[in-house]
């Protein structure tokens, strides 16, 4: 594999890896923000938390799905892991 697109992959994986730390962040300001919401008495809110929580979700498992196949299509001079990219040997 050539060196040049070796880096060029590991810094997409960096990128979709902080993206996905960012958008967890923003999902733990919105379950804070929606439970104080909750117990005020604003009910209406938790539908649309819901709906928003879960498209982060979906994004986050699209980036990993990426991830993923940008491991699958390494070169051959590496070895092939069965636990993705996160797998720690």
């Amino acid at each position: 594999m050539n060196p040049l697109e070796r880096r060029r992959r590991r810094s997409a994986i960096g990128a979709a890896m902080a993206f996905v730390i960012v958008l967890l962040i923003v999902q733990m300001w919105l379950l804070t923000a929606t439970l104080e919401s909750y117990l005020a008495g604003h009910h209406s809110v938790a539908g649309i938390a819901f709906a928003v929580s879960l498209s982060l979700t979906l994004i986050c498992g699209a980036l990993y799905v990426m991830v993923m196949r940008l491991d699958r299509r390494g070169g051959t001079d590496s070895p092939r892991s069965s636990g993705g990219p996160w797998q720690i040997e």
